[in-house]
């Protein structure tokens, strides 16, 4: 845990609440970014984005410093999105196991592992197909670079679950692509 982000956060439930602007500056961005690939809406992530910092603020004393302050946010965001996209009861694309089991991890990785444009629209084409938890795991992961103890934090699940998880959503990254072809 930063100190300096316990020093602030101190501060903060000590009546000095503007401070709470540095996590509004810092982690924003990354938060906004995370609810906008889960609910596919910039509106809709915008204010999610701000009830999520609104319950951050809120809960602050609950706050321990066991984790990071970003994962923590990052956990309230997810719950957030989540329970936002259970509202819409949105239907979702879903795949057969078999068409997974298919593939060899070498043949996901030069499908995936890439500098071709042509392969890299398609990548982009393919994320905006992933459920909305799965796009939340990608970007976690590969974009925001948290390790799977963070994610599985985040996501209430086990430390191998999110591997396994991250392991499928490679595989159908690469179902997809494939059929864009």
């Amino acid at each position: 845990m930063n100190h300096e982000e316990l020093h602030i956060i101190a501060s903060i439930l000590s009546g000095r609440t503007e401070q709470f602007a540095y996590f509004l500056d810092t982690y924003g961005p990354q938060v906004f970014h995370l609810i906008v690939r889960m609910v596919g809406s910039p509106e809709d992530a915008e204010e999610l984005t701000q009830d999520c910092f609104m319950k951050a603020f809120t809960h602050l004393s609950s706050f321990h410093g066991d984790s990071s302050f970003s994962t923590w946010i990052y956990r309230i965001a997810y719950n957030e999105a989540t329970s936002a996209l259970r509202k819409k009861d949105k239907e979702l694309l879903s795949f057969d196991d078999r068409m997974w089991n298919s593939l060899s991890d070498k043949e996901i990785d030069e499908e995936l592992d890439t500098e071709n444009e042509m392969q890299i629209q398609k990548l982009q084409q393919a994320l905006t197909q992933l459920k909305p938890d799965e796009q939340a795991l990608v970007t976690l992961f590969y974009e925001e670079e948290k390790n799977i103890e963070e994610i599985a934090y985040i996501f209430h699940l086990t430390e191998s679950n999110v591997k396994v998880k991250l392991h499928r959503i490679r595989k159908k990254l690469c179902n997809l692509m494939k059929e864009e072809i």
